[in-house]
């Protein structure tokens, strides 16, 4: 009986910890998200009108005949059916593809998921703390992910940065009498990646007997990125209705590539900016951990009394608040 006692005791105690943390970083991240949709409607529908309704969904079946294919038993299939559910998982298989990691996002989430809880459950039966187990659990769950999202901005960043280059190439080879194909295979064989691997799936699914059409649109679907998109538009239109597809060409690289220079402008102009949002996010970090360093006595009330534990969880939901709040100051879309 005192044993049962003791160990609700013990839960009572890990949710009290635990849950004013939980619920202050749901609070910035649901503020964060509302900041964010609010920034990005224009954006979406710029997107939704150059996606139009143009492909059936037989043709955005055959578009994904050569995503990635993973050999999984009938329990991986279950798994895969439950999880797949999730809103956010279609976003986080985005996101591996544009990493270009060829993972399964519902297999990604199960082992993420199934790693963290050993690791909690084994730090907390080797009498860690509750701190160290769920930080070590949340690093397992959001270290890969936080790595996926620097891999893919510096992909895409690259493919933005070789598109005038694209441009220039397909221009040259279709004056020279090239086709469509043909200039798209050349970029394959000629560039470097991540452009080459990106055009590469478009030439072998229209190898595959899927319009080059559809192709493209998948190619966009998947880079996600406004300046393809509006390649791939002025490719469609030509294909509709004529016209010479090489100046087009032209013409949106060196849009493009005025683009790329703003941007590069605006972002050395905003580095103060940025600096100054990661000194002041670090900044109450170090002084705590220097706090735990130098007098453990002083600093020890914020995770021992229940109203430091309370202020500590408020303060970390503030600082996540206050970097995104920063992070939308000197964010600017070029």
């Amino acid at each position: 009986m005192f044993g049962l006692l003791a160990a609700i005791s013990d839960v009572g105690t890990i949710l009290f910890m635990v849950l004013p943390i939980v619920g202050s970083g749901l609070l910035a991240l649901g503020i964060y998200q509302v900041i964010e949709d609010s920034r990005k409607v224009n954006r979406r529908k710029l997107m939704d009108r150059l996606k139009g309704d143009s492909r059936s969904r037989s043709a955005k079946e055959a578009a994904s005949i050569l995503k990635r294919t993973l050999d999984q038993n009938q329990s991986d299939e279950l798994f895969g059916n439950l999880i797949g559910k999730l809103s956010f998982v279609p976003k986080l298989q985005t996101l591996l593809d544009q990493a270009n990691v060829r993972w399964s996002a519902s297999r990604m989430i199960f082992n993420l998921t199934a790693m963290a809880a050993i690791a909690f459950m084994g730090l907390w039966i080797l009498h860690f703390g509750i701190f160290a187990a769920v930080g070590c659990a949340l690093a397992i769950l959001l270290g890969p992910i936080f790595y996926l999202s620097v891999r893919r901005k510096r992909r895409m960043g690259k493919l933005t940065n070789q598109l005038p280059d694209v441009f220039a190439m397909m221009s040259q080879a279709l004056r020279a009498g090239h086709g469509l194909a043909s200039a798209i295979q050349l970029i394959h064989e000629q560039m470097p990646d991540p452009i080459s691997s990106e055009f590469g799936q478009v030439y072998h699914e229209q190898n595959l007997g899927i319009k080059i059409e559809d192709a493209m649109l998948a190619m966009a679907d998947r880079v996600d990125s406004l300046d393809v998109r509006f390649f791939v538009t002025a490719v469609l239109i030509q294909r509709q209705t004529g016209g010479d597809l090489a100046e087009v060409l032209d013409k949106i690289g060196e849009v493009i590539q005025q683009r790329i220079e703003l941007f590069g402008l605006v972002k050395g102009l905003t580095a103060e900016g940025r600096l100054s949002g990661w000194v002041l996010f670090s900044l109450p970090i170090v002084v705590f951990l220097a706090s735990m360093w130098l007098n453990p006595g002083y600093a020890k009330v914020l995770y021992t009394d229940p109203r430091g534990k309370l202020m500590l969880g408020l303060a970390i939901g503030m600082q996540i608040m206050g970097m995104a709040m920063i992070r939308w100051i000197v964010n600017i879309k070029v």
